[in-house]
């Protein structure tokens, strides 16, 4: 999925990235911004992540898989031309395995494994 990403990204066309979430899927994009839910509230702020330039790269940190669920993270960064990184981090995913075979994230938190730790 994470690769999966990374190529709908570079492709630059907001349809390649909806295609990999199911239609009532929830994406958080940091810590300060609300989860939102649907394709619709999703492509608003896939749209947003779309206006950031460079080549998106994003590689599986791991895969834990039951019963047609999964729980990913992945490491992505994004670079300039000139290879300078632009954005890196790592996000905390859950997808599900689809009837065709295929997987569709149902949770999306893009920067759920960068937060800081929580100290009580």
């Amino acid at each position: 999925m994470n690769e999966a990403f990374a190529r709908a990204f570079n492709s630059r066309h907001i349809d390649n990235l909806l295609s990999l979430y199911e239609p009532d899927a929830v994406l958080r994009t940091d810590a300060s911004t609300p989860s939102c839910r649907g394709k619709p509230a999703i492509a608003a702020e896939l749209g947003k992540l779309l206006e950031i330039p460079g080549v998106m790269v994003s590689r599986n940190n791991f895969c834990v898989e039951v019963d047609g669920l999964a729980l990913l993270r992945a490491d992505y960064s994004l670079a300039s031309p000139e290879g300078k990184t632009i954005l890196a981090g790592s996000s905390a995913e859950v997808v599900r395995r689809q009837a065709d075979g295929s997987w569709l994230y149902v949770i999306d938190h893009a920067a759920g494994a960068s937060l800081p730790r929580v100290e009580g």
